[in-house]
C-alpha cells in the first residue's frame, strides 16, 4: 500500500485487509510524506504484520509503489490503495487463481466518497481484459485490483523512465512474459473522490504529446526486456 494524506479512509481499508492476513503475512505501507493523521492511524493498530516506511519527500505514486514493492518478502503480492475496501474473500479467491496464473486482476464495484454505489462493474466501463496492444492503447490493469507472483518483480525492476503508472507497467510485463487473468469476481469496493490519480472512464486528461511519451516508454521498455530474454550470446573463435 502506498499512502499519502489518507486519514479519511485508511482505517477502514486497513481493517478490511488485516482481517484476511495470516500471522506470517505482511502489510507493507510506504508513506509519501503525509502531513495529516495518516501515520498516527496506522501506528494505532499496533499490529506486527504492518511494516511502515516513511519518505521524507513526496516521491509520487509510481516511485512510492516501486519502493514498497522492493520491500516485499512474500510469494504473492497484492497491491492496495489507501481509500478502498477489500471484500472479505479477496485474498482467498485471488490466491486460488495465482496457483495457475502469474498475475490476476479482479473486477470491482465503484463507490463515491461516502460509500454510495456508482457502478456495479469497472470491467464493463473500461472493457477490461488481457492483450499487450490493447493495454498499451488503454490501460485496464488496475493496481488496486491486482495480485501477482513475486517472480514478476524480477522483470519489472527498475521501472523505465517516463512510465506513467506502476500498475500499467507491471500488467504489461506480466501479459508479455507470463499468464494473466481478469477474473469476474468483484473483490474491491473502489472509492472515487476528488483526489484519485486516474480517471474512471479511461480518457486521459494529459496532452497528446505526453500520452505519446508514456506509451513509447512502455513499448520501448517491453522491447528491451524481450531482447534481453531472447538474445543469444555472441561467441567468437580463433583458428
Amino acid at each position: 500500500m502506498a499512502s499519502y494524506n489518507g486519514e479519511a479512509y485508511i482505517k477502514e481499508q486497513l481493517n478490511s485487509i488485516l482481517c484476511q492476513l495470516s500471522d506470517c503475512d505482511e502489510l507493507i505501507v510506504s508513506d509519501d510524506g503525509s502531513t495529516d493523521r495518516t501515520l498516527s492511524i496506522i501506528k494505532e493498530f499496533n499490529d506486527e504484520r504492518i511494516r511502515l516506511f516513511r519518505s521524507p519527500d513526496n516521491r509520487g505514486v509510481t516511485e512510492n509503489f516501486e519502493f514498497a514493492l522492493k520491500q516485499a518478502r512474500g510469494d504473492y503480492i497484492f497491491l492496495a490503495d489507501q481509500d478502498d475496501i477489500w471484500e472479505k474473500d479477496k485474498i482467498k479467491i485471488m490466491a486460488g487463481y495465482l496457483k495457475e496464473f502469474d498475475l490476476v486482476v479482479s473486477d470491482c464495484m465503484i463507490m463515491d466518497k461516502n460509500g454510495r454505489k456508482l457502478a456495479d462493474s469497472y470491467f464493463k466501463i473500461r472493457h477490461s481484459g488481457t492483450g499487450v496492444i490493447k493495454n498499451i492503447c488503454q490501460n485496464t490493469y488496475m493496481g488496486c485490483c491486482m495480485a501477482f507472483k513475486k517472480k514478476i518483480l524480477d522483470k519489472v525492476f527498475p521501472f523505465p523512465k517516463h512510465v506513467p503508472m506502476h500498475d500499467w507497467w507491471i500488467g504489461l510485463v506480466a501479459d508479455t512474459f507470463g499468464e494473466t487473468l481478469f477474473c469476474s469476481e468483484q473483490l474491491v469496493c473502489y472509492r472515487r473522490h476528488g483526489q484519485n490519480e486516474t480517471p474512471i472512464d479511461g480518457q486521459s486528461r494529459l496532452r497528446l504529446k505526453q500520452r505519446f511519451v508514456h506509451r513509447t516508454a512502455l513499448a520501448c521498455g517491453l522491447f528491451k526486456l524481450w531482447v534481453k530474454k531472447n538474445s543469444v550470446p555472441l561467441v567468437s573463435f580463433r583458428r
